[in-house]
């Protein structure tokens, strides 16, 4: 039995001469989250339930009625008998509490929203579409804000989802604690 021993230094060094190509994109990013112990979190509620019950109720329950004032004021619905056979959308209020940077309330927000997914595709409803802007367009209008040195201004469109049309009639109980007796649906 021969004895051979060749040192790692001899050995020459293999490289590929494929290209690679890596699992994360260049521009993906990442942001490291705090255990939620260390930072202040929000206990939004879930239900309406759990919104009157809370300490915030008061905000809560104003931040509705701005929510319904202003689906009033953009004439979003109208109370209606139920038309027979027609079976009504359930809804529910979906609870935020706004921050600002440093951390402190700006406000509370209510948003009623229609349990969609209960929905039937071709009974209820025959096509969904939700505009939303693609990256490329937000890297465009930087790009153009950057070259040309303009400003440029972050604004909120506060009742956006309030602002489209629907060719359909869609029914839709009123909401929990805003239903006015004798109309049980919108």
């Amino acid at each position: 039995d021969v004895d051979i021993q060749i040192e790692n230094d001899q050995l020459p060094v293999r490289r590929s001469a494929r290209a690679r190509s890596y699992a994360i994109s260049s521009d993906y990013v990442v942001y490291l989250q705090e255990p939620s112990d260390f930072i202040d979190v929000d206990d939004d509620p879930f239900t309406f339930n759990e919104a009157i019950e809370s300490k915030q109720y008061r905000f809560l329950i104003n931040a509705m009625k701005e929510e319904l004032d202003s689906m009033a004021k953009n004439q979003t619905w109208s109370l209606v008998s139920l038309s027979e056979g027609v079976k009504p959308i359930e809804c529910k209020w979906v609870y935020k509490t706004k921050r600002d940077s440093k951390g402190n309330i700006e406000r509370y927000k209510a948003i009623l929203v229609a349990k969609g997914f209960i929905q039937m595709e071709g009974i209820d409803y025959n096509e969904t579409y939700s505009p939303v802007s693609a990256k490329e367009s937000m890297r465009i209008v930087l790009a153009l804000v950057a070259h040309f040195d303009l400003e440029l201004h972050q604004m909120d469109v506060k009742t956006a989802l309030l602002n489209g049309d629907l060719d359909e009639e869609v029914y839709m109980d009123q909401p929990q604690g805003f239903s006015e007796s004798g109309k049980d649906h919108l």
